[in-house]
């Protein structure tokens, strides 16, 4: 099992999903963290199983989790969970405006 880390940029947008639930329905947001978990200690066990983003970046790739992805990326010694965002966000230009 690879290790699984989790990014500045991917904690940012956990925190505002939380916030998110926290305002309109807690058990909804323990069942998405629950899932996100999940889907993490998947990922660590096989590591190529999300689809591959690279028109966006060369090394990117993704999981959906509800109405979220999961962006990712191999790294030496794992994997790294780049961002959690709303799939129908413009991936395009939010890495675009991280450059």
């Amino acid at each position: 099992m690879m290790r699984c880390s989790i990014a500045p940029s991917a904690l940012r947008d956990l925190d505002d999903i939380s916030d998110y639930f926290l305002e309109r329905n807690i058990n909804a947001g323990e069942q998405f963290l629950q899932e996100f978990t999940k889907k993490c200690r998947n990922l660590a066990t096989f590591p190529a199983m999300g689809r591959s983003y690279s028109h966006i970046r060369f090394d990117l790739r993704g999981i959906p989790l509800q109405s979220h992805i999961i962006l990712y990326r191999l790294i030496d010694d794992g994997l790294e969970i780049v961002r959690v965002v709303n799939a129908r966000q413009d991936l395009e230009s939010l890495f675009q405006s991280e450059e």
